[in-house]
């Protein structure tokens, strides 16, 4: 059933759009009603990315074993590839990544929920007392860039034609942040 929903609003925002697509389109596409919809999904925005509330809730409980905010960012980076690996093995990845280039909103959408896994990550490595307000903001900030442009440069490549594995690019992207900042 979620799969069945999450592709109707992937097929109706490819035709209409995502301003134009209601919950009861999809609700009308799948052929159920609309609060079955919202059984399992809060949102339109939601059922378009339902792995953004998990990518949330698996970072923020990940517990580090290591100390330091390198320790820490490397582990969570580590969690955030998996959970990457996990999101295109189980969802329509490549059409959401073109989707997020083609419609700005979408993108938007993404970013919101960005705000949301900074704060709340941030939030626990400093409850935790992991890290320092300062450096677990800056840790955050880093692990939520990683996915972003990870998903970023996926879907470009896909738009632009060019076959790429996605989890192939996340790695690339850690690398290029680790040559950003060489150890001295």
């Amino acid at each position: 059933m979620l799969r069945e929903i999450q592709g109707a609003m992937l097929d109706l925002v490819e035709e209409r759009g995502l301003d134009a697509t209601t919950v009861g389109d999809i609700a009308a596409r799948v052929g159920i009603s609309e609060r079955t919809v919202f059984r399992y999904y809060a949102s339109k925005e939601h059922v378009l990315m339902p792995g953004q509330q998990n990518l949330i809730e698996a970072l923020v409980d990940h517990k580090s074993t290591s100390s330091g905010a390198s320790g820490i960012l490397g582990d969570l980076l580590s969690r955030c590839r998996e959970l990457f690996a996990l999101e295109v093995e189980q969802s329509d990845f490549r059409r959401i990544s073109r989707l997020m280039v083609k419609e700005p909103q979408i993108l938007r959408i993404a970013m919101h929920q960005e705000r949301i896994l900074v704060k709340a990550l941030s939030e626990a490595l400093t409850h935790r007392g992991q890290l320092s307000q300062l450096r677990a903001l800056l840790v955050a900030e880093v692990v939520t860039a990683a996915w972003r442009v990870a998903w970023q440069t996926f879907g470009q490549r896909e738009t632009d034609g060019i076959d790429a594995d996605p989890v192939a690019i996340f790695d690339e992207t850690v690398r290029e942040l680790g040559m950003l900042f060489p150890r001295a």
